[in-house]
């Protein structure tokens, strides 16, 4: 097998310790070290790479995020940054002028804090201003509220009986479904998309998973299998096509089950129908409530800004017992959507009452968001793994203290604190709620900042961690939390040849500077997948 000897850089093996060079092998890492060693590997067809003393790290595991539709977000109309109501409605007609054909129209990405106009949802008014004969559905960022228009209402034929458990449909001040749906209510929305077909499938997998690769990402665990939604079989299937035809990313596959009998059934059926090195199944995934933005993160106490609510509960603690019992019984993994306190107060009381010493079964919280000192402990207490999102600081920092107060802010987001999980903390971007760029993630978790970096000093600057955690979070945690920390997450002999080379020492410079460096070279299963 070619060889590729790598030399002259700051390849990264942890915390404190570097070496200048490496030595692939087919698609493993067989030497790291210095320079001298690293040439006695050379073969007559070897390839040679100068690093020029730019650094490379393990290839970087988003732990959390929805790939596939991540990939449909960037192929819909983006809803992204948009500053006004005025500026999606244009969006909206601009993207139906440049695709008069389409029958249905999707978009995600709205957030109501950034608009300048009103900060309100999109209701079904905005909507019809860009249509009133093809049905709109708009998700916000967060994917907890989604908006309609008129022509979408009309085809759902809600009556006033229309109900749906941990959900929502919103009504105006007449009564009158004003097109927003909020958490499990947005499930009635997906019957209005057009029939999925496989090579569509594939065809937005092989599109995103590029995109990843441009970001250095060469793992993620991602949630995009619902079992008991229409479409999940066909998106499942072309998974496990799509993993056979030489793909760039490795998927670890977190599955939410809409009831405890589905996952009953799906257990006796195969939890895994299907696994090879670069498809896998992980963790149950589950909802117990939304999100801050939203205000349908569940809290202990009303939001600050809204006490009339104190959010959403998606999931009871009668039934996220159901679920774990079922789940731990049979030895599968479980990955709970956290944000709000008293959220994350369920789950702990949950996997505290499962015999688990020490989590040997690897149970984790996705988000970690909203926690009490006390809180904190018992994630250290319990060894809970996190699946956190630095990213969400760029926007929630600026809303935190408004939802939920100073006092819980400043025990939220605990990055520094988590990070005595030794090893059990890993970052990632949820996408499409936020775009999947790692060192802008980096970057927040470094310097506890947005990406304009407001504000000066860190938003509660205690709980910053240090250049290093953030890369083993973005890299080892991921592979502990899939329970591959012996062949990926570091660079070591033995382990994939899965690695990034970027475009600076980002070790030596100032943290202020973070954002600057960008994804020069990416390598999965020893090719190169993208080059800048």
């Amino acid at each position: 097998m070619k060889r590729t000897i790598l030399h002259s850089g700051n390849i990264f093996i942890k915390k404190g310790t570097f070496a200048s060079a490496m030595v692939i092998e087919g698609n493993h890492i067989i030497y790291v070290g210095d320079d001298n060693k690293a040439f006695s590997y050379m073969e007559e067809d070897s390839e040679i790479i100068d690093l020029l003393f730019r650094t490379v790290v393990p290839g970087f595991n988003d732990s959390h995020l929805h790939l596939y539709y991540t990939g449909v977000a960037l192929q819909s109309v983006d809803c992204y940054q948009a500053a006004s109501i005025a500026e999606i409605i244009q969006r909206g007609k601009s993207f139906l002028q440049d695709h008069p054909h389409l029958t249905y129209i999707w978009g995600r990405g709205w957030n109501q804090d950034y608009f300048t106009d009103e900060q309100r949802l999109l209701t079904k008014d905005d909507l019809d201003q860009i249509s009133t004969e093809v049905p709109i559905v708009f998700s916000r960022a967060c994917g907890h509220v989604s908006s309609c228009n008129s022509a979408a209402l009309t085809l759902l034929n809600l009556t006033e009986d229309t109900f749906v458990e941990g959900g929502v449909i919103g009504k105006d001040s007449q009564g009158v479904f004003n097109g927003i749906f909020y958490e499990n209510a947005i499930q009635l929305l997906e019957s209005l998309k057009p029939e999925l077909t496989f090579d569509s499938v594939i065809d937005t997998l092989e599109f995103v998973s590029k995109k990843a690769n441009e970001m250095g990402i060469t793992s993620v665990g991602t949630n995009d299998l619902i079992i008991g939604s229409e479409d999940t079989s066909i998106i499942e299937q072309a998974y496990i096509e799509w993993a056979q035809k030489n793909p760039t990313v490795r998927v670890n596959h977190q599955v939410r089950f809409l009831t405890p009998q589905l996952l009953s059934q799906r257990i006796q059926e195969g939890y895994s129908p299907f696994s090879n090195d670069f498809l896998s199944y992980g963790p149950v995934k589950l909802f117990v409530d939304g999100s801050l933005g939203a205000r349908t993160a569940l809290l202990s106490q009303p939001y600050h800004d809204d006490p009339t609510t104190q959010g959403v509960e998606c999931l009871s603690r009668e039934q996220l017992a159901e679920f774990a019992n079922i789940a731990h019984s049979n030895h599968i993994q479980m990955a709970i959507h956290a944000i709000g306190d008293l959220a994350n107060q369920y789950v702990l009381d949950t996997y505290k009452l499962l015999d688990n010493p020490y989590n040997s079964a690897r149970h984790g919280i996705i988000h970690s968001q909203i926690t009490s000192q006390e809180q904190l402990d018992q994630y250290l207490k319990l060894q809970i793994l996190s699946y956190a999102q630095p990213i969400f600081l760029h926007y929630d920092l600026h809303m935190v203290e408004d939802r939920v107060g100073k006092e819980l802010a400043s025990t939220s987001y605990a990055f520094n604190t988590l990070a005595n999980l030794h090893g059990r903390l890993s970052f990632g971007s949820d996408a499409p709620v936020e775009p999947f760029n790692v060192i802008d993630g980096i970057h927040c978790a470094v310097n506890r900042q947005d990406k304009d970096y407001f504000p000066e000093g860190g938003w509660y600057p205690k709980q910053k961690v240090d250049l290093a955690t953030a890369i083993e979070a973005f890299t080892y945690g991921g592979a502990i939390a899939t329970f591959e920390e012996k062949k990926k997450g570091r660079l070591a002999p033995g382990y994939l040849a899965d690695f990034v080379i970027l475009s600076d020492d980002i070790f030596s410079m100032k943290p202020s500077e973070i954002r600057s460096v960008s994804i020069d070279k990416t390598m999965v299963n020893g090719v190169f997948v993208f080059e800048q």
